[in-house]
C-alpha cells in the first residue's frame, strides 16, 4: 500500500504511532503551523509625539487616541521631544509621561518607564490582555 509507520506523539506511554502517506502528513504539518502563523496576533507600536508644555487639551485628544490604540491590541509608544534649551524641562515631561501612564492603568500598564535618549523621552506601553 506504500504508506509509512510515523510516531506521531512520542513522549507518550506508550508512544503514539499511526500507518500514514509521510509525505502527507509532513505536508498537513506545514500546512497547519503556516495557518497558525497567518491567524497569530500582530501587534503595531503606534507613537505619540508630546511636547513638555503640552496643553491639557492637547493631552486629551492623545489620551483619547492611546485608549483607541490599545483597545485595538497595539502598543503605545509616547514620547515627549525636547528642543533646544526645552531640555531643562526634562523633569516635566517625566511627570507628563507618568500621568499619561496613570490615565491609561485600565486599558495598558508601563512597560518601560520613562527613559530620556538624547533629546527624546520615552515610554511604552502595552495592553491589557483580556481573559
Amino acid at each position: 500500500m506504500e504508506l509509512d509507520l510515523v510516531e506521531i506523539v512520542p513522549n507518550a506511554t506508550p508512544p503514539v504511532c499511526r500507518i500514514v502517506d509521510y509525505q502527507k502528513y509532513i505536508y498537513q504539518q506545514k500546512k497547519k503551523a503556516k495557518e497558525m502563523k497567518a491567524n497569530a496576533a500582530k501587534t503595531e507600536i503606534k507613537e505619540l509625539r508630546f511636547g513638555p508644555q503640552t496643553d491639557e487639551h492637547d493631552f486629551q485628544f492623545k489620551l483619547n487616541h492611546a485608549k483607541n490604540f490599545l483597545k485595538d491590541g497595539n502598543k503605545v509608544k509616547a514620547f515627549v521631544y525636547f528642543k533646544g534649551r526645552s531640555i531643562l524641562f526634562s523633569e516635566q515631561g517625566e511627570k507628563l509621561l507618568l500621568r499619561f501612564a496613570v490615565e491609561l492603568e485600565e486599558f495598558g500598564k508601563a512597560e518601560k518607564m520613562p527613559l530620556l535618549e538624547g533629546k527624546r523621552m520615552s515610554m511604552i506601553i502595552a495592553p491589557i490582555k483580556k481573559k
